[in-house]
């Protein structure tokens, strides 16, 4: 069974967490039986791991990790392949594949792009 890890970097304020709540919402209102939780890097919870270790706990046997940043970074390049090697080194059987940041793609930037040339000014 498949797995959604939506990866972040993570923030002191806990409000910052919120896109990931929504856009796992998103994926369960368009999917009810996907399997997806969040995974942070660091100074949120649930970490990485705690999301991989739950993913398990449902079922998946494959998780496809979804880097919700706007480039590959240093986060994305070192730090994930390794968190990912790790974790299919406790978990028997698990595989454990990378999807290219979010704001890498094609769909994502012509969002942006169309969100940008509507913008209204927050006041």
């Amino acid at each position: 069974m498949k797995g959604i890890l939506l990866y972040g970097h993570g923030a002191r304020n806990p409000e910052w967490a919120q896109p990931f709540h929504r856009i796992r919402e998103a994926i369960k209102a368009r999917d009810p039986r996907t399997l997806v939780e969040p995974g942070f890097l660091e100074l949120m919870r649930p970490t990485f791991d705690e999301g991989v270790n739950c993913l398990v706990e449902q079922g998946a046997t494959k998780i496809i990790v979804v880097p919700i940043f706007m480039a590959a970074g240093s986060h994305v390049k070192k730090d994930l392949p390794r968190l990912a090697a790790d974790a299919m080194d406790r978990h028997e059987g698990l595989v454990i594949e990378l999807a290219a940041p979010v704001g890498e793609a094609a769909s994502v930037l012509a969002a942006m792009a169309d969100y940008a040339l509507g913008a209204q000014p927050l006041n």
